[in-house]
């Protein structure tokens, strides 16, 4: 249902809308959507982390200047659109990047720097946790942060009152409540998906080991209180819309819904909240949420456990490396194409020779290559050296070169995958995907499903991001029936008429990416001795 412009000014003006924030690792974006969902109006603001003293921060300030420079910009845009001022949203909601540390005093001082997931400095603390709590906690995770300040004995740590994420403390000001939604805690401290709280077990392990450092708190004490997504979060308070609209226009008095992590927004933005769906995020990384039916049977360390909106487990495999090596290639083409004299748009030349792949041999025609430019922590590499490799015999050609290129984007991914699908029989009936991988029609999707054998779908709203899911999940809290669920709200009200493109696995394709796969493992080999080999 379109509204028209008429219908959009009452809505804003009467406060039938919902307004998602999110803040992205370089850019702060506000969506405002209707009552039929789709976006309004929006602003956004470049960011950037900085690296002081040995950590990735953002500052306190950056944190609220950059906010307010959103939303100034948003209401600039709801004011050009459609000559109405921005005083109130029926709903709003917050996100952020997952994960990190920021620890508060009894007087709501910051006692150390915010430290982002970004930082890779609590390797004894992570391996530590997870042997305790037969749970892999990745470095990045607020509790592997806050054990390893213990461990270092920093000076910080008998103070602390308080400790959230930054989608927890933006909330936290503006309404006076310190919660946090499942998903965004499920980063912090393992959750029981059963009782919808953190793991009471594995808080009593971490009591324990605090004890013996003589730390004068237990860790319920310090963590925000845990809310699924619908339950209500409290309402702007009259200093938090001061301290998100300065201009004083935007009224107190609004509700909020939980603050959420931005794994949490991307599940609601591709509808992957459900059992046996999942997103794929592939672009600079390439990331899969899938929602399992149940929990794994054992550890992993390749693979992270977090949770959707509404407290379902959810199985995360990150792998570092997707696209930049292959950009590189393009970009060289590119130098190549312009030194003829011949003038092709970076567009066009992505089509084509993304498209080129699709004509290759099913397996890639005996080529390998290895896309780490980084290091990559599912094939166990703490650096990367991007490589091409042949033998007399491959079949050197440019559709196997592209198809190589594609393929090895997914290699470190389908190693993870792997453990899902074969060791844990877990299910999946789709796949979303979204990301850079995915623009040009078809083949992404393609070569996505050979390497999962599972079908590939991709969303015409699914480039909308994450500041229109968390602005989905206020809208949700708003307006959602008493027994209506996530699921069932985003599925019939958000994405019934949805535009979908699926793609089901090729046999021959899914052949040809296991003959890459037994390529691939077997040459990790040649990539050891470049990364030992080439300083």
């Amino acid at each position: 249902m379109q509204l028209d412009k008429h219908e959009i000014k009452q809505a804003i003006t009467s406060g039938k809308t919902a307004l998602g924030i999110e803040f992205g690792s370089t850019r702060i974006k506000a969506v405002l959507i209707g009552e039929n969902h789709t976006p309004l109006a929006s602003g956004s603001h470049e960011w950037e982390n900085r690296y002081e003293n040995g950590i990735w921060t953002y500052s306190l300030e950056d944190i609220w200047t950059g906010l307010q420079e959103c939303f100034r910009n948003l209401r600039a845009d709801v004011l050009e659109k459609y000559s109405v001022p921005l005083t109130t949203v029926g709903a709003i909601g917050f996100s952020a990047m997952m994960h990190g540390y920021m620890a508060f005093d009894r007087n709501e001082n910051l006692l150390v720097p915010f430290r982002t997931w970004r930082n890779t400095m609590t390797a004894e603390a992570a391996e530590t946790l997870t042997r305790l709590f037969q749970f892999n906690i990745p470095q990045r995770w607020s509790i592997a942060h806050l054990y390893q300040a213990i461990l270092n004995k920093e000076p910080h740590v008998p103070d602390i009152c308080h400790l959230t994420t930054l989608a927890g403390y933006v909330h936290w000001k503006l309404t006076g409540q310190k919660v946090l939604g499942v998903g965004d805690a499920s980063g912090m401290f393992p959750i029981d998906s059963q009782t919808l709280e953190y793991d009471r077990q594995k808080l009593d392990l971490f009591n324990g080991l605090l004890a013996r450092e003589n730390i004068p708190w237990k860790i319920q004490e310090l963590l925000p209180k845990v809310l699924v997504a619908g339950e209500p979060a409290g309402v702007l308070t009259p200093e938090g819309a001061k301290l998100l609209d300065p201009s004083g226009e935007l009224q107190a008095g609004i509700p909020l819904c939980p603050p959420e992590g931005d794994a949490g927004t991307g599940m609601v933005a591709t509808n992957s909240v459900a059992e046996r769906t999942g997103n794929v995020s592939a672009g600079t990384s390439v990331f899969a949420m899938i929602v399992l039916e149940k929990a794994l049977s054992k550890v992993y360390p390749e693979i992270d456990i977090v949770t959707t909106p509404t407290g379902k487990p959810v199985a995360m495999v990150h792998s570092n490396n997707c696209t930049s090596d292959l950009n590189a290639w393009i970009h060289l083409f590119q130098e190549a194409i312009q030194g003829l004299g011949v003038e092709v748009s970076e567009a066009q030349l992505y089509e084509t020779l993304y498209r080129k792949a699709l004509s290759g041999d099913a397996d890639a025609g005996g080529l390998l290559a290895y896309n780490y430019v980084s290091g990559e922590h599912i094939t166990h590499f703490e650096e990367g050296r991007p490589l091409f490799v042949r033998t007399p015999e491959s079949r050197f050609n440019l559709a196997n070169f592209m198809r190589v290129h594609l393929f090895s984007a997914l290699g470190a991914l389908k190693i993870g995958m792997d453990i899902l699908f074969e060791q844990e029989r877990v299910r999946l009936d789709q796949l979303l995907g979204h990301g850079g991988f995915f623009k040009t029609r078809e083949v992404g999707q393609r070569m996505m499903a050979a390497a999962v054998n599972v079908p590939v779908s991709v969303m015409e709203t699914a480039g909308e991001g994450g500041a229109w899911g968390i602005a989905l999940l206020a809208a949700y809290m708003l307006r959602k029936s008493s027994q209506e669920s996530l699921e069932k709200y985003l599925s019939e009200k958000v994405f019934a008429g949805e535009k979908v493109s699926t793609i089901a696995p090729d046999p021959a394709d899914v052949a040809g990416f296991a003959q890459f796969m037994k390529r691939y493992k077997d040459g990790l080999v040649i990539e050891r001795a470049a990364v030992d080999g080439l300083k």
